[in-house]
């Protein structure tokens, strides 16, 4: 018989998630960048073991707390600790010691991840993966089984590459970098600390064709894909390689599963696409730009630094730096909400 239940996990089990610790609440002060307030009881714990919500952590486990609407779950937590605001660090019950930071949230990430750090590399080669012997693996590589690594390939130090994933010909990827199973990369170079997860596809044709009297003809796609420093590309997302120039994904940017970004496509700075969006070729996003899920850029337009492009919106022209734009086709927040608001209006006046 089955054991498994609809009962809530506990975050961090074992079985999954590699843990360390226990750490004192002075470590998690300096971590998280928090001052620390003592549990008014004075029973604080001098160790922590691990991280979880509110509801279910217990004395020796650190929670958080970002929005307003939690504070009942705060006034009954059993948590030993509690990231949150100054403004909310009067709300602390008595048996749990405080963490308190002007970010909570980015405090809570870093305090996770000192419970639980991203795997390190084992440093092994599987004997079924095949590596082409002109290939220079760095120290301490992992590479997992049936792996496939070209000719010409370069993998710097530290690096995981997972079972099935290939890395065609003279593909280079830096330092610190994840690959993820079944990933396939060729025409390109990867900077130091990359994660891509599974089943990414990089460096694929872009899609370029020219009519001719017969039908299309392929156009030959002679650009790379550069991915620069900290870059994540979530599952199954695809990045085509450049026609003439490159595509290009700034450092820091955040792309989650089931994104298409077209050929020479090319992404500031700490960009975050969300899952389904779709990128059109020759397209140009500045630093800081976020696109919401589902929405669709067209090719050849200039998206601004620091503008947000809300979900399921088409964009057919260039966006202003700062500008938030949502709809179908894209319009400033305000004007889009007070087109839906008049036709409401029209709508009960023509039902009356």
């Amino acid at each position: 018989m089955s054991d498994i239940s609809a009962n809530e996990t506990r975050p961090g089990d074992s079985r999954f998630f590699q843990r360390s610790g226990p750490f004192g609440l002075e470590r998690l002060a300096e971590v998280s960048g928090s001052e620390i307030v003592p549990a008014a009881s004075g029973k604080g714990l001098s160790e922590f073991r691990g991280v979880a919500p509110l509801h279910v952590a217990g004395p020796d486990e650190v929670s958080f707390l970002d929005n307003r609407r939690y504070l009942p779950l705060l006034a009954e937590t059993k948590a030993g600790a509690v990231i949150l605001s100054p403004a909310f660090s009067d709300k602390l019950p008595p048996g749990t010691a405080g963490l308190v930071c002007k970010a909570p949230y980015l405090a809570w990430a870093r305090v996770a991840t000192l419970f639980h750090p991203a795997p390190a590399s084992t440093g092994l080669h599987h004997p079924t993966a095949w590596i082409a012997e002109d290939a220079e693996i760095g120290e301490n590589v992992e590479i997992g089984p049936f792996a496939f690594i070209g000719s010409g390939v370069r993998i710097g130090r530290d690096s995981i590459v997972g079972s099935h994933a290939s890395i065609g010909q003279s593909v280079e990827i830096g330092s610190r970098c994840r690959i993820g199973a079944h990933a396939a990369i060729s025409h390109a170079r990867i900077g130091d600390r990359v994660t891509l997860y599974p089943g990414v596809r990089i460096g694929q044709d872009g899609f370029g064709f020219a009519v001719g009297p017969e039908g299309f003809e392929t156009v030959p796609q002679l650009g790379l894909v550069v991915l620069e420093d900290g870059v994540e590309v979530g599952a199954n997302s695809t990045i085509d390689r450049g026609s003439m120039r490159d595509t290009l994904i700034g450092a820091g940017t955040r792309i989650d599963n089931l994104v298409q970004i077209g050929h020479n496509a090319r992404l500031g700075r700490c960009c975050i696409v969300v899952s389904q969006a779709g990128i059109s070729g020759s397209t140009e996003l500045g630093d800081f730009v976020t696109i919401a899920a589902q929405a669709g850029l067209i090719g050849h337009i200039k998206i601004g630094s620091k503008a947000r492009i809300g979900a399921q919106c088409g964009v057919m022209s260039d966006v202003d730096a700062g500008a938030d734009v949502i709809g179908s086709p894209a319009m400033p927040f305000r004007e889009f909400f007070r087109n839906v608001a008049t036709l409401r209006k029209l709508s009960r006046k023509s039902g009356d």
